[in-house]
């Protein structure tokens, strides 16, 4: 049984989405969704395996932000907390030109995603690290024209694990839910170097809501953050 939508079908969604898809991108997509249902025995990346479910929850939802976000070509991209490879992976294959770092904190998961993009000829640098100790490495601090996480986290402590990796110009997405109140991390935005640059709302086909919040860096973060992250989460900004 595949694993995946077939290829009309597959196609057709994305479509209706205003996204193009190759048949080298769909062979990479199913790539990916098998590695990830492989994998998914093994270790708990994802409680969707359904075909329709990993098309729409995993792949579409990754990329539906790019309509949104002006992104240059040939610009660098990190994934924090990338857990099973979403937004990362799926931007990646949709948009080939671009840089990809994907960072998790669980080297099993690393160890996935580095199997599961080899599978799928995705080219991508893979960090194990926490988003704190991340954000204070030189070779990740303030080098990446783009930041994603799709996490569940609040905005102040989003906020602060990703903003010290967005260079000054570049931007942060945060993809959340329709719960989010976007106004509780200005301050934590402000003090990081940022400001709320657009706020979209949206939905998947199946109506699934969702919001988009995108943050201009305009200068650089303050050298005290990230903070460590009991005091991320305990006394957020």
């Amino acid at each position: 049984m595949s694993v995946l939508l077939e290829y009309e079908k597959f196609t057709e969604l994305f479509s209706e989405e205003g996204f193009e898809i190759t048949e080298k991108q769909y062979a990479q997509f199913s790539a990916y969704a098998v590695a990830l249902v492989e994998w998914n025995g093994k270790m708990n990346l994802t409680g969707i395996t359904d075909p329709e479910g990993i098309a729409v929850k995993h792949f579409l939802d990754s990329i539906l932000p790019l309509k949104f976000l002006d992104i240059p070509e040939g610009e660098s991209i990190i994934d924090v907390g990338t857990g099973a490879g979403f937004p990362g992976v799926p931007v990646k294959i949709y948009r080939p030109g671009l840089k990809l770092t994907l960072l998790d904190s669980l080297n099993k998961r690393v160890n996935f995603l580095s199997a599961a993009c080899g599978e799928a000829n995705v080219e991508a640098r893979f960090v194990h690290a926490r988003a704190e100790e991340g954000g204070r490495n030189a070779a990740y601090r303030e080098k990446f024209g783009a930041v994603f996480a799709r996490a569940v986290a609040a905005m102040p402590v989003l906020a602060e694990y990703c903003l010290p990796f967005v260079k000054v110009g570049g931007i942060f997405a945060a993809m959340k839910g329709p719960s989010e109140n976007y106004r509780e991390g200005e301050n934590a935005v402000k003090l990081l170097g940022g400001e709320i640059a657009d706020v979209k709302e949206y939905a998947l086909p199946g109506g699934d809501r969702r919001v988009l919040i995108t943050v201009q860096k305009i200068k650089p973060t303050a050298e005290k953050y990230p903070r460590n992250g009991g005091q991320i989460s305990k006394k957020p900004l």
